[in-house]
């Protein structure tokens, strides 16, 4: 997993740098100022903001670190520089005929640090993400899936966000 490139959108890298942001420049402040006052009132054992506000440190902490990792380890890809805008590559909205329910989905690639799945956001690592790669309109991916193998045919590639 260390040698695996984080690949990410230029949005997915600022939502993270503005999640890092916020942590270190205004949570952060703000509970170390909570703990310090915490600690001032005596008996730290039974003291409820002095206990609660340091492990809530320690897990703002962590998470700043894991952030940190991410970036530095992201290689961003900007969609709209992409060649070949015809096939399906990272950071495409793909849209999807189901062969098997008679349905259309949309979904976009993106890196593993932006999934939403609610969103169609894919990562792409995923199965159904790594069957489209490369393909292009017209073409039809299989995907086996626990509940059975899936069949799409693929019947639109962007860069952009589709019109709703």
């Amino acid at each position: 997993m260390a040698d695996e490139k984080n690949y990410i959108t230029p949005q997915g890298h600022a939502a993270i740098e503005a999640e890092f942001q916020e942590l270190l420049k205004v949570e952060r402040p703000a509970l170390v100022k909570v703990v310090s006052w915490a600690a001032g009132n005596g008996d730290r054992s039974e003291n409820g903001d002095y206990i609660y506000g340091k492990r809530r440190l320690r897990h703002i902490d962590s998470r700043l670190r894991f952030l940190m990792q991410r970036m530095d380890a992201a290689v961003i890809v900007d969609p709209a520089t992409q060649q070949g805008l015809e096939k399906v590559f990272f950071g495409a909205w793909v849209t999807l005929y189901s062969l098997k329910n008679d349905t259309e989905h949309t979904y976009r690639i993106v890196g593993k640090d932006e999934l939403a799945p609610s969103m169609g956001y894919i990562s792409w690592v995923s199965p159904l993400a790594r069957a489209m790669l490369g393909k292009q309109v017209g073409d039809v991916v299989k995907v086996i899936a626990p509940a059975g193998d899936e069949q799409y045919e693929i019947i639109d590639v962007q860069y952009q966000a589709p019109n709703p």
